[in-house]
Formats: structure tokens, sequence, C-alpha cells
């Protein structure tokens, strides 16, 4: 496995890093460039898209075919996490959740017109999407395939879908979905996707769930399907095949989380140092007291930890490989390592990393939610758990 960047990657991030300096990053220190939700204003998200797209930076999740730079998994990685030094930085390239795992998944498996109606407007950045699975108790949340309660019932070339959703991230913005809904009692192909868009009839939006937030553009939003129907063409690969869509998505969405979040960690740190190497206390600057020195080690480390983990997850993935065991491991990891390192960061800046002076309390809020999102820590622990009974001394084999 070769750890060193590819040319083209090394130069997308220098490409990115001007980009961010230039355009992005002196827009977080005012209050006024924000939205409700606490992230980027439209406005001023449509001017960045225009420049990015100018710039050359888009698209790189995509294969050539579809238009894209046909980066591997590998080149992404300090990629999406150059682009993750900023708060606004992914939604900046359109490599933001929910949409960049959408646009991986309608590339891989959607036909050549579903790309067309679905995928297009979302890579050129004129329109978002959202996937709707999780279901408020008793229906499905880790367990899709066993508590899955939304239906779709085929009558004629139509599925008529009932049922409930929540937590669905992007909603109130999205004009294409990605549905999972209940055809058949089987255990392992009960399930199917689905595409639908905004305009059409038999659903609502209930409400836009409160959370504690920062939050991505269209909030995380409750569903009711009451009656809407789907053509069969807007169906996601085969019947009963749902679950694999879900997998096929997941696994991606996962590890470009974990890309993500690594820039937020380095940022963090990054803040932090800057802090302790000119601020003064009992006679010294605060980066010469050994206690600051082991709280900076000890979250760097981790950092670079999670670093490692992500990019074997993402070249097992450019083998070919399903990386399940390597991507629940970065996931783990990089979500306890922004923690750790947007934690750090506050403490060390005190009173000012706990203001809105600085992005550290943006980044505190959004970490939380890190070890929940697809899928919380402990399902993927329990992943782990399930691989080293599977495989003894061969989980740690080498490649």
């Amino acid at each position: 496995m070769e750890l060193s960047l590819s040319p083209r990657a090394a130069d997308y991030v220098r490409q990115i890093d001007a980009f961010l300096d230039e355009h992005v990053i002196p827009l977080e220190g005012d209050r006024a460039n924000f939205d409700a939700g606490d992230n980027i204003r439209e406005d001023l998200l449509q001017r960045l898209h225009a420049k990015a797209l100018a710039a050359g930076l888009w698209n790189f999740q995509l294969p050539e075919k579809l238009g894209g730079k046909g980066l591997k998994f590998t080149e992404l990685v300090p990629i999406y996490e150059a682009a993750g030094r900023s708060i606004f930085g992914p939604a900046c390239f359109n490599i933001a959740a929910p949409d960049d795992g959408n646009i991986h998944l309608l590339a891989r498996v959607a036909t050549p017109e579903q790309q067309e109606r679905w995928l297009m407007p979302i890579v050129h950045g004129e329109a978002r999407s959202a996937i709707v699975m999780t279901e408020p108790e008793p229906g499905s949340g880790s367990d899709p395939a066993g508590m899955m309660r939304t239906t779709a019932e085929k009558k004629g070339g139509k599925w008529i879908v009932h049922g409930h959703k929540w937590f669905i991230t992007g909603a109130e913005a999205a004009e294409h979905f990605i549905l999972l809904a209940r055809t058949s009692d089987d255990p392992r192909r009960g399930l199917t996707a689905f595409l639908f868009d905004r305009g059409q009839p038999g659903w609502r939006i209930e409400r836009r769930i409160p959370i504690m937030g920062p939050e991505e553009h269209g909030g995380h939003c409750e569903l009711i399907l009451d009656g809407l129907e789907i053509p069969d063409e807007n169906r996601l690969m085969g019947v009963g095949e749902g679950m694999k869509a879900v997998q096929i998505r997941l696994g991606i969405a996962r590890l470009t989380h974990c890309m993500r979040w690594l820039g937020l960690s380095k940022r963090a740190l990054d803040i932090a140092c800057r802090h302790v190497q000119h601020r003064v206390a009992f006679g010294t600057t605060l980066m010469e007291h050994e206690g600051v020195q082991w709280m900076l080690g000890e979250a760097a480390m981790q950092v670079q930890m999670g670093r490692l983990l992500t990019f074997n997850a993402a070249y097992q993935l450019d083998l070919g490989r399903r990386a399940r065991k390597e991507v629940s491991m970065a996931k783990v990891a990089v979500a306890d390592c922004l923690h750790k390192a947007a934690d750090t960061a506050i403490q060390l800046l005190g009173a000012k990393g706990y203001s809105k002076d600085t992005v550290l309390e943006w980044i505190y809020r959004y970490a939380r939610q890190a070890r929940l999102v697809d899928g919380a820590s402990e399902v993927h622990k329990m992943i782990l758990a399930q691989h080293l009974a599977t495989e003894g001394r061969d989980f740690w084999k080498w490649d």
C-alpha cells in the first residue's frame, strides 16, 4: 500500500487549500454569513459553487464516463480531508453529505436513464438529494432489514408507498429522494429502493426536527408517506435489492465522512497550536507546559491513527473489496478523534474556545453526531467483533 499522494491528488489539495484561504475561511468569521441552521448562507454558497466550478474543483467523486475526475478512493482521502478544513468546505465543492453518498450510489447502480434524470442535476449543483430510510420506533434504525415498517405495494406499473420516516438529512432542501421500503417479508430480500422527487403528491414533511446542530442544508426532517405513487421505472436496482443498495451507499458514505472529519480535526488542533504558542501564563507560553504538550500530542496521534485507518479502508475499496471491517474501524476511530481534537482545542483556548469567536464550538457540536450517523459506534464495534469471531487471528493478517 503506497501512502504518498499521487501527483494529481497533491495538485488538487494545493488548489483546494488556496481556494479555501481566499474565498471560504474568511466567511466563517461573520455570523451574517450563516443561515438559521448554522451552515453557510444559500446565496453565498451558490457564488462559491460557481467559483469552484470555474476552477475545476468539482465532481471529484465521479468516474470519467460521467464527467468526473476518475479518482481512486485513496486519492479522495487527501482531497476530502483538505476540503474539510473549513466548516463550509465540503458544501462548496459539492462533496457534503447526504448528496455525496447519493452521488456515489447513483453513479454506480442507476440505469443510464435514471442517471440522467436523478443524478446529473445533483452533480451539476442544480438539485439536492436525501436518502429516506430511518423510522421512528418501532421502525428501522440500525437494523433496517429486520425493522422496516414503511411498505411499497405494487399495483399495475406503480408502487404505492405508506410509511413514516424521520431524521431524514437534507429533506427540506432536497429535490430528489432515494427511498427504502419493504416490498416483502423475505428476511434477506424484503426491502427495495426507489426514486421520487419533491413535486410528487402522496407525501409531506411533517416537521423539521430541532437538533443540537449545526445542520446540513435542509435540516433533519420527519416525513409522512401516504399513498405516494412511484412508477416501476423509478425503482433503483432489483426488487428485494434495497439492502444491497444501502450497503453500497453507506460503506462509501461512512468513509467519506471520515475523510471530511479528519480535515476538521486538523483544523481544531491547528487553532489550538497557534493559541498555545503565543499565549503566556506563569511566565512561559502554554506550549512550554508539559501538560499542554501531552494533550496536543495525544490528540495529534489519534488524528494520524484515524488517517491511516481511513487510507487503508480506501485502499481496500480500490482493490474492489467491500472493506466492511476496515470502514467500521475507520468510522469508530475518526468519530472519536474528531471529538477529541475539538474538546482538546476548546480546553486549551478556555472561554474563547467555548465562545463563537472561533469555529471550535461549531466543530464540537458537529462532532457529537459523528458517533451516531451512518451507524452508531457500538454497531460498528459489533461488526468488528463478528469479524474477529469468524476470522480469529486472520483478523489481523497481512495482506
